[in-house]
């Protein structure tokens, strides 16, 4: 069942505060939306690796862990692990764009149900992807940039703000409204990279709500 699936996907990591600060707007009329974009892309690590805190929270159950993930975002290839607070690892997955390499799990959540693709799902609509292409359609409101293009069965939209023109939303629609959702906060410069700090992606559609705070970032 879908909805369980999501909740055992997001056992990934713990303890991380909902509370994020806000994106500073400042005036984007004499933007060049192509020029924000491609700053934002050259800015973006294409491998990464994270350890994160992470809280989700599912029609008022919370469950919280600790979580890593290596990235190729540019060959849409990860590989994540998860753990509760004792230590024990509760799941570990690897994909790419074709679909899951491999996977395991403990015995509860192996029980639960095929979670691998859960897990890959979230973790390219959160970290994959994040730039429109060169043919989204593009319009500025209310000191931000808003592209849409199709995606799937539906249209992704981006959000860019701020001084250093970062993604601050990416949100994912089909006919009756969205589908779900991934917000960026409190963006710090890493290693000659943008990386933001904090995440918050909510699936509308299955009900669930996941916070992320990172801890450590490399590339």
């Amino acid at each position: 069942m879908k909805r369980s699936l999501a909740l055992i996907m997001m056992l990934v990591a713990g303890c991380a505060s909902a509370s994020f600060k806000e994106t500073a707007l400042v005036p984007l009329e004499l933007a060049d939306p192509q020029a924000v974009v491609e700053r934002f892309r050259s800015g973006t690590p294409e491998r990464f690796q994270l350890l994160n805190t992470v809280v989700f929270d599912y029609h008022g159950f919370t469950f919280s862990g600790i979580g890593y993930i290596e990235a190729d975002a540019a060959a849409h290839v990860y590989k994540v692990a998860c753990m509760n607070h004792m230590g024990v690892k509760l799941f570990e997955v690897s994909g790419n764009r074709d679909g899951v390499l491999s996977q395991s799990a403990i015995g509860p959540l192996a029980d639960r149900g095929d979670i691998a693709h859960a897990v890959g799902d979230d973790i390219m609509r959160i970290y994959f992807d994040l730039v429109p292409g060169s043919g989204a359609r593009t319009w500025k409101r209310c000191n931000k940039l808003f592209f849409h293009e199709v995606s799937g069965a539906g249209r992704m939209e981006y959000v860019f703000a701020g001084e250093q023109g970062d993604l601050i939303e990416k949100n994912y629609y089909e006919d009756d409204g969205i589908v779900w959702k991934a917000s960026y906060y409190e963006y710090r410069d890493q290693g000659g990279k943008r990386w933001p700090q904090g995440i918050v992606f909510i699936h509308y559609e299955y009900g669930y709500r996941l916070t992320v705070r990172q801890k450590e970032f490399s590339t």
